[in-house]
């Protein structure tokens, strides 16, 4: 009786990692079979996070290759999976000196000199926060709005894709009478779209990394005793990995952390 304790732990994790499941320890199987709540990451976590540029729109006279030219050079030193499929679609080479300053705005986008002109590409907040007068871009899909000179440029439209078995989890889920939450720093828009498709019982967009700890602390005094468990991205997603029940690291980079 003892030691079948212990074997039925070695059993589930040994049984878990054979599916590609690395579990941590014993404590987390206990924890999962209290789960009343699973909150969700959107990017790469129900979606592919295989972003392709799938429209640029100008505006005040800049042409669709300016627009696209400064935002490439302007996320071209970020490893970002947006800014990779900008630099994708420019597919040229980048001129470094060209470039004379790059500063990242976390949550917001990124402010860069480029041939002695201030660029901003990044979301709607960006260009409330640097007074920049654009237009509401209620679109399925991720907006790079670019600003030249405090000067409004245009948007770089960026789709992502549901993964085929999303769906198919939120159901399962809810059919064993378990909440699903989707937190992203996506627009409202781009969020109301996607939990629609997976009809999750509830939802937040436009958050900071910082936000979505704090909605965490929210469910969990909600949950009033029940455990709850975040799947994310190991890396972007770390501090809300650590503070819930059960942390789910989606893929193979950032697992350790």
């Amino acid at each position: 009786l003892v030691i079948s304790i212990p074997l039925g732990y070695f059993g589930g994790i040994g049984a878990a990692s054979r599916r590609g499941i690395l579990v941590k320890g014993s404590n987390f199987l206990d924890a999962l079979t209290h789960i009343k709540t699973v909150v969700f990451d959107k990017t790469g976590t129900l979606t592919k996070g295989e972003f392709k540029v799938s429209e640029i729109v100008s505006s005040n006279g800049f042409s669709e290759e300016q627009i696209l030219e400064f935002a490439a050079y302007a996320e071209s030193n970020s490893n970002h999976p947006i800014a990779k499929s900008i630099s994708e679609k420019y597919n040229r080479m980048i001129d470094n000196a060209r470039i004379k300053q790059t500063e990242e705005i976390s949550g917001f986008g990124i402010r860069a000199v480029i041939d002695n002109k201030t660029v901003l590409a990044g979301n709607d907040k960006l260009m409330h926060q640097q007074n920049v007068e654009h237009p509401v871009c209620q679109v399925d899909g991720t907006v790079v709005h670019v600003a030249i000179e405090s000067k409004y440029a245009g948007y770089i439209l960026i789709s992502d894709t549901l993964k085929e078995d999303a769906v198919e989890t939120i159901r399962q889920l809810k059919a064993k009478n378990i909440q699903t939450v989707m937190l992203t720093g996506d627009n409202l828009f781009v969020a109301t779209a996607v939990a629609k498709k997976l009809s999750t019982d509830k939802y937040f967009a436009e958050l900071l990394p910082g936000d979505k700890v704090k909605h965490i602390e929210i469910l969990m005094d909600e949950s009033k005793g029940g455990k709850i468990a975040f799947v994310g991205d190991g890396i972007n997603d770390a501090p809300v990995l650590a503070r819930a029940d059960v942390g789910i690291a989606m893929g193979a980079l950032g697992s350790d952390a």
